[in-house]
């Protein structure tokens, strides 16, 4: 960070709150307008804490090489124009003006991290190239698809919405790794377009040209950054359509009789999107995510020695398919409900471990309240439930047996942890709304 940070960062938080205060009225209603105002300020909060701590806590890293980056991009815009469009473009025929700046990054052709580069380098030319109003405007961006997300599922459940807005919104560790200048800020907005492109698009079938326009931006950015939560979301999102579909039959028979096939079908569709996404893909390809994901366990598991890293241990990988279903249920608990209290070894793991101690605490809650099979029946009988837990389970498995270390998942299964404490908030409202229809029931007989 730099002096101009300190004189710009406010101007641009006014202008940012101004747009804010003006567009309000026309994305909230009545009931979730008190919370637009609250929740892009958490986002800004976690953009500038990313950095102050990043700079004065870990004394560098992943957001300050990105930013890094940029300097060498903003310079070659400020420097020769057409030269930094070739630059900002990544052209791959370099020229020798080119190869002064790109022979600067090594990330010029890593085309994950070079994405959020330009991305980057596109608002540092709106913002004299300075970094904590970068990170304002990634928190931005952040916050206009996570707001996509939430109305969502006020769509689905309205009168959930204070619930919602915590799950979504107000998380530490979303709000904090999810907002700066990093990959998970990309990812988190384009996750809650993607969410909203396609129910609307797909499963309620209403404003349809808005929902493909940002279904689709949304999948892009995510193909391009991390393409693994792509994968995780694809299955679930065809298997409510199809469970969507069934519910329609109005035939009790023919609804339960035709289900296995829907289901069936639902996750034939996924698997062949999934291959489509990955085919010749070395790090995701079917054929090669077995070894990749016992490569990635090794070398995360060594830095993490190497720093002092909490490690946990699920089980060795040896590069098959079945190894990694051997060690899932320990992936899915240690990356819902972990790290426990006691193995927090610094303040950002501890946010973590509370957050995790609430979703334990929730789900056994709501288990043991509704009863198990109650609850998978509920699970099971609502598309939406269904989508959110399938999705939790497979995402939690990926980044459970990819990570090998708390410091790196804290950040890496923030994606999931709206959708999963989401579900659990519709469960325990649905059981709530149980209670009381009781309640009703046992007056009137009186």
């Amino acid at each position: 960070m730099e002096l101009k940070d300190l004189f710009l960062t406010p101007l641009y938080l006014g202008l940012f709150y101004g747009l804010a205060f003006a567009l309000r009225k026309r994305f909230t209603n009545p009931l979730t307008r008190k919370y637009f105002i609250p929740a892009l300020s958490v986002k800004f909060l976690g953009a500038i804490s990313l950095g102050l701590i990043y700079q004065f806590y870990y004394s560098g890293g992943d957001t300050f090489n990105y930013y890094n980056h940029t300097k060498v991009v903003y310079e070659a815009l400020t420097t020769s124009s057409s030269t930094g469009i070739k630059i900002l473009t990544a052209q791959p025929a370099l020229d020798a003006d080119m190869l002064k700046y790109s022979q600067q990054m090594v990330w010029y052709n890593s085309p994950t991290e070079y994405f959020v580069v330009q991305v980057a380098s596109f608002f540092s030319i709106l913002c004299f190239n300075t970094y904590t109003v970068i990170g304002l405007f990634f928190a931005c961006l952040s916050f206009c698809g996570m707001w996509a997300m939430y109305t969502t599922f006020i769509r689905i459940y309205p009168l959930a919405y204070r619930k919602f807005a915590f799950a979504i919104f107000f998380l530490p560790s979303v709000f904090f790794w999810g907002s700066g200048l990093m990959k998970d800020s990309l990812c988190m907005g384009a996750l809650g377009w993607a969410f909203y492109g396609f129910y609307h698009g797909l499963v309620i079938r209403k404003n349809i040209v808005t929902a493909i326009f940002l279904g689709t931006a949304g999948a892009f950015i995510i193909a391009s950054v991390k393409v693994y939560i792509l994968l995780s979301f694809i299955g679930p999102c065809m298997l409510w359509i199809f469970i969507e579909n069934n519910n329609k039959i109005k035939s009790k028979f023919l609804r339960i009789s035709l289900l296995p096939i829907f289901i069936t079908a639902g996750l034939g569709a996924a698997y062949v999107g999934v291959t489509n996404i990955t085919a010749g893909d070395a790090e995701y390809d079917l054929e090669n995510i077995a070894e990749r994901s016992r490569i990635n366990q090794d070398y995360l598991m060594r830095r993490a020695v190497t720093r002092q890293g909490s490690l946990y241990d699920i089980g060795k990988l040896d590069g098959s398919i079945g190894s990694i279903v051997k060690v899932a249920p320990q992936a899915v608990v240690v990356t819902i409900f972990r790290p426990f209290l006691f193995e927090a070894r610094n303040p950002i793991m501890l946010l973590s471990a509370m957050e995790a101690s609430l979703f334990l605490f929730l789900t056994i809650k709501l288990f043991y309240k509704s009863g198990f099979l109650k609850s998978i029946k509920l699970i099971a009988s609502e598309p939406i439930l269904t989508f959110c837990f399938i999705f939790s389970i497979i995402f939690s498995i990926g980044v459970g047996v990819n990570s090998g270390n708390f410091g790196t998942l804290v950040r890496y299964k923030i994606p999931m942890m709206p959708f999963y404490l989401s579900a659990l908030y519709i469960m325990q409202y649905r059981a709530d709304s149980t209670t009381r229809s009781k309640k009703r029931k046992q007056l009137a007989l009186r």
